[in-house]
């Protein structure tokens, strides 16, 4: 009896141990970015992507000191139009969300193949920066040749 007492005590100690590492690291922030592309024609025959990434705090805590960075537009190939390939903010709260966009255009035909943006973040409790990585994008076929579309012809 003793025996069982002693184990039982053993195991309630060893799963009150589990249970509160496991909400110590569920007390920080959890980085989530979802990095959108798509490609819009112009009649003057270029090409402009447009560039989105939402970035979401689904952690239970705040991160602070929010860069964002996406260096996968090589300039030979894309020149930005409007907006900045990076981005800074101050916090994400639990639950909050942040959004940034920006559009190129593109020089250079052929498949592009988007590498993840890079969210670097802090969180009070831990010294060095927390890094964080965007979903890449699908394959873009930029400057495609598209052939003519034939509304008539059944």
């Amino acid at each position: 009896m003793a025996t069982l007492m002693t184990n039982l005590l053993l195991t309630a100690c060893i799963a009150l141990f589990l249970v509160s590492a496991a909400t110590a690291v569920g007390d920080s922030p959890f980085i989530i970015a979802h990095k959108k592309a798509s490609l819009t024609r112009l009649k003057s025959g270029a090409e402009r992507v447009s560039v989105s990434i939402d970035i979401y705090n689904q952690g239970f805590s705040t991160a602070y000191d929010l860069s964002l960075v996406d260096y996968s537009w090589p300039q030979d190939a894309f020149d930005v139009i409007s907006g900045n390939i990076s981005q800074s903010w101050e916090k994400l709260d639990a639950d909050g969300i942040l959004s940034h966009s920006f559009e190129l255009e593109a020089k250079k035909q052929g498949m592009f193949y988007g590498a993840p943006a890079v969210i670097s973040f802090r969180i009070p409790t831990k010294a060095a920066l927390q890094e964080a990585y965007s979903t890449s994008i699908l394959p873009l076929d930029v400057l495609a040749e598209i052939p003519p579309e034939k509304k008539f012809e059944w």
